[in-house]
């Protein structure tokens, strides 16, 4: 009873105003209690949608619990085939969620995973002459008067739209996509009933999400319905390419402004291999460790620096390009449709949270889960301390290279049962983006573990102190709340660095830690070092000698020099 009661609450103040139909069908906007109220309305459309979603899932699970433990290769390869013509067939919002399970290796059977992939970009297209009629209406012009030889057929067709490979008149070749039909309606229906779904089921479910699971499923819609309007995927794909404009191992295509609209957008073409079979680069001379390192680097640049991500980094949005920058190698991002923000203050906290798991302080741990919203600030940390380091230092190990953020969740997912974690809303879209670059890296390699490459690139920016946040966060690392420099925790970042297998090179952190400490952006390390041997009118050496040792140790000329034959060649190392 309490959970009918809850249910229903959770609808009241959704259905409370009236809504008419020119409202419903021209904002192409997510608003749940406007698409509630305009669904109610239309009870033939909501009873006969929900049926087929019942039936069409209901049959799926039953054939899964049935025949999916079986081990004949040919039924698993049946079954994946299944859950991909289910999907399809239940459109945009349902393809959405297979598209995010084809990145999860680890979650999804290889067998089911195969099929799941196509629903990237290897759906059924819809009729030619739709996406010609909308070209030309959104454009202006008719298509073959806008493009050279514009073709019959699309090259991709995904769950928002499908994408034509054609030629401007100075020669140029783009990418043209053109949204499905309907979609806004599509869409609102499919919403409303997932949401109705979710919240009736979700007090049945193996969650603890603090916020709710409607709070999660509003978070999609959101950015489901920006994702539909693509001069605002224009304006994501411009500023994201001048976040990577200085790097080189990152393209983004270019945006054709005079030749796209709300429904249609003309980018450069790319020319790449889709990041999504090892054998497949291998076959071009492509190093997927290489692009594993860029991917993933390029995603905690977003996080953690640019505080602005690709929501969806599926392989269908990445290409591998020829090249190599050092240990780097080049990609090119699409598909700009689905992209948030993160704010500077979570942004600094999840970097923190990086360095206190570097330095196993589990303490200052739980207070960056308080600030980031998984923990209630009156909650009390005694309890959740040790807890935090039995499941996280656990799964460290002995060897940072053990973690992975599939162990981490599954042991995490204990915590959130007995004590009060929640996830908030707004970290949905960054859980999925980071759970699809590392599902994404699993795919080219098994073994991947993503820490192995956030230790290093979090200890390189804590050591170069680039900024002033990270001169703030490295003050926070090295030294105590009693003013004491903490050499261990110096020695681990620079272990971290020296470890790191695709670039050990000391020689540029020894540079930029130097530039930094005689450099005006030093003051306060040049101070906090300073008061630190002077600590109660005597001065202590002790600290000073333990610091001097690491450095010796650390930088010998014998390092450096390898390092610089290394960067110049390989085997000369």
């Amino acid at each position: 009873m309490a959970g009918q009661i809850a249910f229903l609450e959770s609808f009241d103040h959704l259905a409370a105003a009236p809504v008419t139909i020119a409202e419903a069908a021209s904002s192409p906007r997510y608003d749940p209690g406007r698409d509630l109220r305009w669904l109610l309305l239309r009870p033939w459309v909501l009873v006969s949608r929900l049926l087929v979603v019942l039936w069409q899932l209901g049959s799926l699970a039953l054939v899964l619990v049935v025949q999916g433990n079986s081990s004949d290769s040919a039924v698993q390869q049946q079954l994946g085939r299944r859950i991909l013509t289910t999907l399809t067939a239940l459109g945009p919002c349902f393809i959405k969620v297979g598209q995010a399970l084809s990145t999860r290796p680890d979650l999804v059977r290889r067998d089911w995973l195969e099929q799941l992939t196509q629903l990237q970009d290897n759906l059924p297209p819809f009729p030619h002459a739709i996406a010609l009629a909308t070209i030309e209406r959104e454009l202006g012009a008719p298509a073959d008067q806008l493009f050279e030889q514009f073709p019959d057929y699309p090259v991709a067709a995904a769950s928002l739209g499908q994408v034509y490979k054609t030629q401007l008149a100075d020669g140029h070749w783009v990418a043209v996509k053109v949204q499905r039909p309907n979609l806004p309606t599509i869409l609102r229906r499919d919403l409303v009933i997932i949401r109705l779904l979710g919240v009736l089921t979700a007090p049945f479910l193996p969650l603890n999400l603090g916020f709710g699971l409607g709070d999660i499923i509003d978070e999609f819609g959101s950015t489901l319905f920006e994702e539909i309007d693509y001069r605002l995927e224009a304006n994501n794909a411009e500023r994201f390419a001048s976040l990577f404009a200085a790097q080189p191992e990152v393209t983004v295509p270019r945006v054709e402004r005079l030749l796209s609209s709300e429904h249609v957008l003309t980018t450069q073409w790319i020319n790449g291999t889709k990041l999504q079979e090892r054998q497949a680069l291998e076959a071009r001379n492509l190093d997927p460790a290489a692009l594993i390192r860029t991917g993933v680097i390029a995603g905690l640049q977003q996080l953690l620096e640019f505080g602005y991500f690709h929501a969806d980094p599926h392989p269908g949005n990445l290409f591998a390009l020829s090249g190599k920058t050092g240990a780097m190698g080049h990609v090119a991002y699409v598909d700009f449709g689905m992209m948030d923000s993160i704010t500077d203050s979570d942004r600094l906290t999840l970097t923190g949270a990086v360095v206190h798991l570097i330095n196993r302080d589990f303490r200052s741990l739980a207070g960056d889960f308080i600030s980031l919203g998984f923990l209630n600030p009156k909650t009390d940390l005694e309890p959740i301390v040790p807890a935090l380091e039995e499941v996280l230092g656990g799964a460290l190990g002995e060897n940072v290279g053990s973690f992975n953020f599939k162990a981490i969740t599954d042991r995490f997912s204990e915590l959130m049962y007995a004590y009060p974690f929640r996830v908030p809303a707004r970290f949905a879209l960054i859980i999925r983006a980071v759970v699809s670059q590392e599902g994404l890296a699993l795919r080219l390699d098994p073994s991947f573990k993503i820490i192995n490459v956030a230790y290093p690139y979090v200890a390189r920016r804590l050591l170069a102190g680039d900024t002033s946040e990270m001169r703030e966060k490295l003050l926070e690392v090295l030294f105590d709340r009693e003013g004491r420099l903490r050499i261990e925790r110096l020695e681990n970042l620079l272990a971290v660095v020296e470890n790191d297998s695709t670039s050990p090179n000391l020689l540029p952190v020894a540079g930029a830690g130097l530039k930094l400490l005689l450099g005006p952006g030093g003051t306060s390390l040049r101070q906090r070092l300073l008061l630190t041997l002077v600590q109660g009118d005597r001065l202590h050496t002790d600290d000073l000698r333990a610091l001097l040792s690491l450095m010796g140790r650390t930088f010998s000329p014998r390092k450096l020099v390898g390092g610089m034959l290394s960067r110049l060649s390989p085997l000369a190392a």
